[in-house]
């Protein structure tokens, strides 16, 4: 686990108290995560369990979506991420396994409307999302606009409470003192995971992004890392930093690297 300076719990302690003076309620979401807590990893395959296998690219087709969910069912992947568009295809590929089917709402820069992001959750979920990885409105957390970025939050997270919402905060957008704001308005409207980025921006995940973050949620909300995420070293680096899922497009050179 990386290290974090004293100054680091002193800057979350002050922006906690700043939000806490919001009067923002506190969103419990009944969605559960199932997966083992203490997986042992002695060497590349046993990440496996804690990935999310992803294809999220403009281009991506059907028979892409195919591969990727067999690859998911062949490696024991957590599941597989894939665009709204393909949620039903993988839900098909995948009926009768443990695989989870994720997607994304407002991806990939969260600037979509509170009421599109709302019924793309719906719709997803009518598909078969089991769960939603949604990117924040990022403008709004850099001018201070936390009401608008928690409402945003908490309209995807009341779509379904059973299903677990990711919020993407775009670590490499942020400073330190708005990353711990995200983290902690994510948790506050009632998210599942925080999770670092899209991987479509020059910055993905970083260890020291990962402490951070669970610094500042603690053990309230689970952590996801994704964003150039392309070797078993960094996978593993991430989770030793308190990353609790992986969302990977180099998912088979990582468990099979030797």
């Amino acid at each position: 686990m990386c290290a974090l300076s004293s100054n680091y719990f002193s800057l979350i302690h002050s922006i906690s108290e700043k939000i806490e003076s919001f009067g923002l309620e506190s969103v419990v979401s009944d969605a559960k995560i199932s997966m083992k807590k203490h997986v042992t990893i002695k060497n590349a395959s046993d990440i496996s369990l804690l990935i999310e296998h992803t294809l999220l690219r403009p281009e991506a087709t059907t028979c892409d979506i195919k591969r990727l969910c067999c690859e998911a069912i062949q490696y024991k992947f957590h599941g597989v991420c894939v665009p709204p568009v393909y949620v039903e295809e993988a839900n098909r590929n995948l009926k009768d396994t443990d695989c989870a089917v994720v997607t994304v709402v407002g991806f990939p820069f969260g600037t979509n409307l509170t009421v599109t992001k709302v019924e793309e959750a719906r719709q997803v979920k009518l598909c078969g999302a089991t769960e939603i990885d949604m990117v924040m409105r990022i403008g709004a957390l850099k001018e201070g606009n936390y009401h608008a970025v928690y409402d945003d939050i908490r309209s995807v997270v009341e779509v379904d409470t059973s299903v677990p919402v990711k919020v993407i905060i775009e670590n490499g957008l942020l400073d330190r003192a708005e990353k711990i704001a995200a983290c902690l308005l994510a948790v506050k409207a009632g998210a599942a995971f925080v999770k670092t980025s899209t991987g479509f921006q020059t910055t993905g995940a970083t260890a020291e992004d990962v402490a951070l973050m669970r610094a500042v949620v603690g053990d309230r909300i689970q952590i996801k890392a994704a964003g150039g995420i392309r070797n078993f070293r960094m996978a593993y680096a991430l989770i030793n930093a308190g990353a609790n899922r992986l969302g990977c497009s180099s998912s088979l050179s990582i468990v099979t690297e030797k």
